[in-house]
C-alpha cells in the first residue's frame, strides 16, 4: 500500500466541498454516474476505433447498490477503467489550466453553490459531501491488474493492489450523517430518474425486495432484486428516421406530464462550430401557470445527455415559456451555475438559434396549415405579443405571426391579411383597444369606420395597449388607435369644420358643467348615431390601462381624464346648444359622460345619481 498527498488545489477543493458547498448534495450521484457513462463512452469508441481494444467485449452497464445497515452506496460500471497511474492523475490531481483562478472564484462565491464544482470536471469530489470515506476499485480495459484508491478527503489517499473480475470501476461511498438518507431505494431511484434517466447506458439498481407478513404483521425480505431504473436512451439523440410519431408523443407525455399528444414538435441537430440537439414541443393546451409570475419553465438542459437543470428561466425567452423539451449541448461544461448560464456565450448562441428555428417553424405552419395555426393562436397569441415588446431581434417575424380579431372577418387575421384588404386611399391600419370584445364591437368609435367601409382590428388583450404601439408602422402604414383623439382627423372635412364651429357653444357649456371630470369636450367627426364617445389624448394611458396599473399596485398614480367627443347631429347635443338651463345642461353632461364610461366597460362613480339625471331627462 502506498500513501500519497493530494495536490494543493485538490485539498482546497475538498475543504470547500466538505465545509461549504451543501446547497444541493444529491448531485454527487449524478456526477459519479456521469463519470461511469463517460468511461463507457470511451470504451465503446475504442472497441470500434482502436485495434488494441477491438477484442474486448463491450457489455455496457452501470450497477447501483446500497446497504442501509452499513450505510454504503456503490456505483459500478464496465467502462474503460483506470490503472494505478491514472488513479493518481484523475483522483489526486486537477490537471487543468486555470485551476487556481477557478478555486479562488469558487471560494469567493457567496452562494457556496455546489453546482459550481462540476464545471471544472471535478464532480467526483462531490462524493465527500455525503461520505466519510470513498473507495474506488478499478481495472483498465486490456490490463490484468486492478487497483484500489481510498481516501477520507482529508489531505491524502492510498493506492494498493486489488481484484476485479472485469474491466471498469467500482466506487463505494461510506456515507456520513449527511448522506445516510441516500442508502435508500426510493431516494436513489428518484435521483437517477430526475438526473440520469436518459444516460444512454442501462442503470441497474439492486435492492432487497420486501413483502408484508400477515402472521407477524411486519414486512420481511423476499429476496434480492435487480431493476433497470433509467430509460437508457436519449431519444432526442436518435436520428429522426428511427423515430415514429408515437415515439415523439410518448416522450412528450413523460417530460410534460400531459395526457394529450402535443400540438407540434421540432427536432433539430446542429453540427459545426457548436454541436447541440434540441427537441421542442408545443402543448395543445396552454400550461395552467402560463400567466403566473412563478411559472415553471418547461425546457430541460442537458450536457452530453447528463441532466443539468429544468428550472432555469433563461434557457428560452419568457414569451416562449409554453415550450416543453430538451436542449442538449456537447460544448457546455457540466453543472454551470445559474449566473454562469446567463452569461455563457455558447448557451446564448444556442438560445438565439433555437428561437429563430421555433419561430420559423411557426411561420411554415401559418402558411401551410391554417387550422393547426389557428389552434396554436387560440392558446398562445398573447405570449407572442409579449415577444413583440421584448424580443427586438425577432420583431419582424413576430409581427407576421401574431393575430388579431377584426371587424372585417370572423376568424383571426394577420397584419398582412388586413393590409391586403385595405382601401386604396386608407391612411392607416386602425385598431381599437379595450377589455371586452363584445363592448368593443358595439363601440360608437367604430361608427365612422363602418360607414366608410374601413376595417378595424379588435385588440381586446390587456397588453395590446403596450405592445401594438411598439410595432410602429406596417408596410409604411401607420398603426393608429381609434381610442385616441387624433384618429378622427382622418375623416375631417369642410362639413365637419362648419359643424364644429356651429356647435362650439354646446361644447363649452358641457365642459363647464363637467369641470375636472374630463380633460376636454370636443366636437366629433367620427360619430354618426351615438351622441358621444370617450377617447384619450395622444400620449395618455386609456381608462382600462389606468385600471390595470392600479390593480398591479400603482395606487398613487394620478388619474388621467378622458376627452368627451360629442356628435353635433344628435338631439341631446343640440338641446345643450339651445338651452341656458344649467340644471338641464348638467344632467345631459353627466348622462353623456356616464354613457361613455359604460360603453368602455367602466364603472360609474355614482350609479344612483346617473339614474336620477336620466329619469329627469326622460321626463322632459
Amino acid at each position: 500500500m502506498s500513501q500519497y498527498q493530494f495536490q494543493t488545489e485538490v485539498n482546497q477543493l475538498l475543504h470547500l466541498i466538505i465545509h461549504s458547498l451543501y446547497s444541493n448534495k444529491e448531485i454527487f450521484l449524478r456526477e459519479i454516474i456521469s463519470n461511469s457513462s463517460d468511461a463507457l463512452d470511451k470504451l465503446k469508441y475504442l472497441t470500434v476505433a482502436d485495434e488494441a481494444y477491438k477484442g474486448i467485449a463491450f457489455d455496457p452497464r452501470i450497477d447501483v447498490s446500497f446497504d442501509s445497515e452499513k450505510k454504503t452506496l456503490t456505483i459500478a460500471d464496465t467502462g474503460i477503467g483506470m490503472n494505478e497511474q491514472e488513479l493518481k492523475d484523475n483522483l489526486g490531481t486537477i490537471a487543468r489550466s486555470g485551476t487556481s483562478n477557478f478555486l479562488s472564484a469558487l471560494a469567493d462565491d457567496k452562494r457556496r453553490d455546489s453546482n459550481l464544482i462540476g464545471q471544472f470536471g471535478v464532480g467526483f469530489y462531490s462524493g465527500f459531501m455525503v461520505a466519510d470515506r470513498i473507495e474506488v476499485v478499478s481495472r483498465k480495459a486490456g490490463e490484468e491488474n486492478a487497483w484500489k484508491w481510498t481516501s477520507d478527503g482529508k489531505g491524502s489517499y492510498e493506492i494498493e493492489p486489488a481484484t476485479r473480475d472485469t474491466n471498469g470501476t467500482t466506487v463505494t461511498l461510506f456515507l456520513n450523517g449527511e448522506g445516510a438518507e441516500y442508502a435508500n431505494r426510493w431516494s436513489i431511484q428518484d435521483i437517477i430518474k430526475r438526473y440520469s434517466d436518459h444516460i444512454a447506458f442501462p442503470i441497474w439498481l439492486r435492492y432487497d425486495e420486501e413483502e408484508w407478513d400477515e402472521t407477524e404483521k411486519k414486512s420481511k425480505k423476499k429476496g434480492e432484486k435487480t431493476e433497470q431504473v433509467n430509460a437508457a436512451s436519449a431519444l432526442w439523440k436518435r436520428p429522426k428516421t428511427e423515430l415514429t410519431e408515437k415515439d415523439y408523443a410518448e416522450f412528450y407525455k413523460t417530460i410534460a406530464h400531459d395526457s394529450e399528444d402535443p400540438l407540434l414538435y421540432l427536432h433539430t441537430r446542429a453540427e459545426g462550430t457548436l454541436e447541440y440537439t434540441t427537441l421542442f414541443y408545443i402543448p395543445k393546451k396552454a400550461p395552467f401557470d402560463l400567466y403566473q409570475v412563478d411559472y415553471r419553465p418547461g425546457v430541460k438542459l442537458y450536457v452530453k445527455r447528463v441532466f443539468i437543470t429544468d428550472d432555469d428561466k433563461e434557457l428560452m425567452p419568457s414569451y416562449l415559456r409554453f415550450l416543453r423539451g430538451v436542449i442538449d449541448s456537447e460544448d457546455l461544461p457540466l453543472n454551470v451555475s445559474r449566473e454562469i448560464l446567463q452569461q455563457n456565450k455558447i448557451l446564448t448562441n444556442i438560445r438565439s438559434a433555437s428561437v429563430k428555428k421555433v419561430l420559423s417553424e411557426l411561420e411554415s405552419i401559418a402558411k401551410g396549415n391554417a387550422e393547426k395555426y389557428a389552434a396554436f393562436i387560440g392558446e398562445y397569441n398573447r405570449p407572442l405579443k409579449e415577444g413583440l415588446y421584448s424580443d427586438f431581434s425577432n420583431k419582424e417575424t413576430l409581427v407576421e405571426l401574431v393575430r388579431f380579431k377584426s371587424t372585417g372577418v370572423e376568424s383571426w387575421t394577420s397584419l398582412a391579411e388586413y393590409s391586403g384588404r385595405m382601401k386604396e386611399d386608407q391612411k392607416a391600419v386602425y385598431y381599437i383597444t379595450g377589455g371586452d370584445e363584445k363592448n368593443l364591437r358595439a363601440s360608437p368609435l367604430l361608427e365612422a369606420y363602418k360607414k366608410n367601409g374601413i376595417e378595424v382590428l379588435i385588440a381586446d388583450d390587456e397588453i395590446d395597449e403596450i405592445v401594438i404601439p411598439t410595432i410602429g408602422k406596417y408596410k409604411d402604414k401607420e398603426i393608429k388607435s381609434i381610442n385616441r383623439s387624433g384618429a378622427e382627423k382622418d375623416f375631417g372635412g369642410a362639413k365637419d369644420e362648419a359643424a364644429a364651429k356651429d356647435m362650439a357653444p354646446a361644447a363649452e357649456k358641457l365642459k363647464k358643467a363637467l369641470g375636472d371630470r374630463v380633460k376636454d369636450v370636443r366636437i366629433s367627426s367620427r360619430l354618426t348615431d351615438s351622441p358621444c364617445c370617450l377617447v384619450m389624448d395622444e400620449d395618455d394611458p386609456s381608462l382600462q390601462m389606468q385600471q390595470m396599473l392600479k390593480a398591479m399596485g400603482q395606487k398613487d398614480m394620478p388619474e388621467v381624464k378622458p376627452i368627451l367627443e360629442i356628435n353635433p347631429d344628435h338631439d341631446l347635443v343640440r338641446r345643450v346648444r339651445e338651452t341656458e338651463d344649467e340644471g338641464t345642461i348638467a344632467d345631459i353632461g353627466e348622462v353623456l359622460l356616464g354613457q361613455g364610461l359604460l360603453v368602455e366597460g367602466m364603472q360609474l362613480r355614482n350609479p344612483a345619481d346617473f339614474v336620477q339625471r336620466l329619469n329627469r331627462l326622460l321626463g322632459k
